[in-house]
């Protein structure tokens, strides 16, 4: 009974997880949208929707999985992932702490992004501050990635060499996304454009940003069945979202502040994680739960107070 709870537990966490983080993924997917067809746009929602959350966000934890024990191949590598066999997931948890340490620099890296660089609705006390001082980002996550190659090589040196990859994986998505914003605007102006060129760029731009998504989805569980179904919940949530209902979710302004102190509070328990901290199983996904509710509520008072300011 414990164990059902759990697994609810951790899928909401990573369905909300995958909602939230991706709401500036929605936002552009909606604004390209509005320029392309009937056709294309139900195209998007139906084929876009078996991409998103079968080829890649499917896709991804099984490379992963197969990443930590080439040796078992790809048939042993899909038995592994939908195992019980204590031995199995025993196998896969002591082969993990290179992936948590990628995993989790790849997020605290893009959680201190957002916190010093990049323009945002000011939620907490600090933030106003702390993004005056955005020349401090560089100096700042080069420490942390120094510190923690430090120590891992001590503990076990692919740690290290996860730890360096994860800035890598950071670094290059991060292009692909500055990228995308540019590519967005040049979609928008752009009339010549063919549907399905706009189409197939989207495809490139969500999978982009779902690697966010794939990477936190182990700091709730190695379980790549519990990921599947979270992370394919809150894939579907996001396409409807950005046909219906993007504008609504645009007047909640501190979602992406919620996201972000999510990814920075997973990003801390995976390395922690990686350093066998022995973290409790539900901490992510109580932690995720509990700081999107937060800013959820923060967003929807705001917004009840401008509302109830206009009308008066």
């Amino acid at each position: 009974m414990v164990e059902i709870l759990f697994a609810i537990l951790t899928v909401v966490g990573l369905s909300l997880f995958e909602i939230v983080s991706s709401v500036d993924n929605a936002v552009i997917n909606a604004d390209v949208l509005t320029t392309m067809s009937r056709r294309a746009r139900r195209w998007f929602l139906t084929w876009g929707i078996f991409i998103a959350v079968f080829l890649i966000r499917g896709g991804l934890p099984f490379l992963i999985v197969y990443a930590l024990n080439p040796q078992a191949g790809i048939v042993g590598t899909f038995s592994a992932a939908f195992s019980s066999d204590p031995a199995v997931i025993n196998a896969i948890e002591q082969a993990a702490p290179p992936l948590l340490m990628a995993g989790g620099v790849f997020l605290v890296f893009l959680f201190f992004h957002w916190l010093f660089m990049e323009p945002k609705y000011y939620g907490l006390r600090g933030e106003e501050y702390i993004q005056k001082k955005s020349m401090w980002f560089f100096a700042i996550i080069s420490i942390i990635l120094t510190v923690l190659i430090w120590y891992s090589i001590n503990v076990n040196p692919l740690m290290a060499f996860g730890a360096a990859a994860g800035s890598t994986v950071f670094f290059i998505t991060h292009g692909f996304k500055e990228n995308a914003a540019q590519k967005e605007r040049e979609m928008l102006g752009d009339k010549k454009m063919s549907n399905w060129s706009k189409l197939l760029y989207l495809e490139v731009i969500d999978a982009s940003f779902s690697i966010d998504g794939v990477l936190g989805a182990f700091a709730f569980t190695l379980s790549v069945p519990i990921i599947l179904i979270g992370n394919g919940i809150g894939a579907i949530a996001v396409r409807n979202i950005t046909i219906r209902n993007i504008e609504t979710v645009k007047k909640y302004k501190y979602l992406k502040n919620g996201a972000m102190y999510s990814i920075g509070v997973l990003g801390i328990i995976m390395i922690a994680d990686a350093f066998r901290m022995h973290i409790p199983e539900w901490l992510s996904p109580a932690a995720t739960i509990t700081i999107l509710a937060y800013f959820f509520m923060k967003s929807r008072h705001e917004l009840q107070a401008a509302t109830t300011k206009a009308i008066m």
